[in-house]
């Protein structure tokens, strides 16, 4: 059986377990408890009151965050002429059409996300099998099938992310790093969480967001409180 570790037991004594914090708060007790060697994560998960298993309760959808992520997104993009040019000059690490579908086909993947023009789709449909299980399929739903590459490019290299509930009834995503400033991560937690009340679906009924934890990457979760964030 895994022992825990002298520093996440001292984490897990500096603040009681059994209460909900305001945002400032939990940021707060995460970010005095973020002692790793590295840059740790923040990360918020939100337990939604939703069945993802109906259709018209599904929650997905995008987030910019005011203060960005904290780390560099490596990102394709599959267009062609003034598009591609577009991109590269936005900050694409890759960027071509039947190149990188071959590319993506024999395992070359250096990238972490996919943009995607919509004339190119039909060539990037090819690569659904491959792309899909990764979680890197561009969809037009949280802006990475566009027109707009220079937008989409910026605000994947760092400003956005893409959230989608799970089976368990969860959203979760990095809102920024222990190193950034109390005010940053407030603003970045509390913009996630408004672009995930936006996105309620018209099937959810009763509560819909019924726990929020914050916690860092090596750190215990920090329950937040519900009815402060509505408020």
């Amino acid at each position: 059986m895994a022992k825990t570790g002298k520093r996440r037991q001292a984490a897990k004594v500096s603040f009681d377990r059994s209460a909900a914090y305001s945002i400032g708060d939990a940021v707060k007790i995460v970010k005095s408890n973020a002692r790793a060697k590295f840059d740790e994560t923040v990360e918020v998960a939100v337990n939604l009151g939703i069945d993802p298993r109906h259709a018209d309760q599904m929650v997905r959808g995008v987030c910019s965050l005011p203060n960005g992520t904290g780390r560099n997104v490596r990102v394709a993009v599959f267009a062609r002429d003034a598009r591609a040019g577009e991109a590269r000059a936005a900050g694409a690490d890759v960027v071509g059409a039947e190149d990188l579908m071959e590319r993506v086909q024999n395992g070359d993947m250096p990238f972490e996300k996919v943009i995607a023009t919509p004339d190119m789709m039909p060539l990037v449909g090819r690569l659904g099998r491959i792309l899909g299980p990764k979680g890197m399929m561009p969809n037009p739903k949280v802006g990475t099938v566009t027109l707009d590459v220079t937008k989409a490019v910026r605000d994947s290299k760092g400003a956005a992310v893409e959230f989608r509930v799970e089976k368990a009834g969860i959203v979760h995503a990095g809102v920024g790093k222990a190193s950034f400033s109390q005010k940053k991560l407030e603003e970045n937690v509390n913009a996630f969480l408004t672009a995930i009340r936006k996105a309620r679906p018209g099937g959810a009924k009763g509560t819909f967001v019924r726990n929020i934890t914050l916690s860092s990457t090596m750190g215990p979760g920090v329950r937040v409180d519900t009815a402060k964030v509505s408020a």
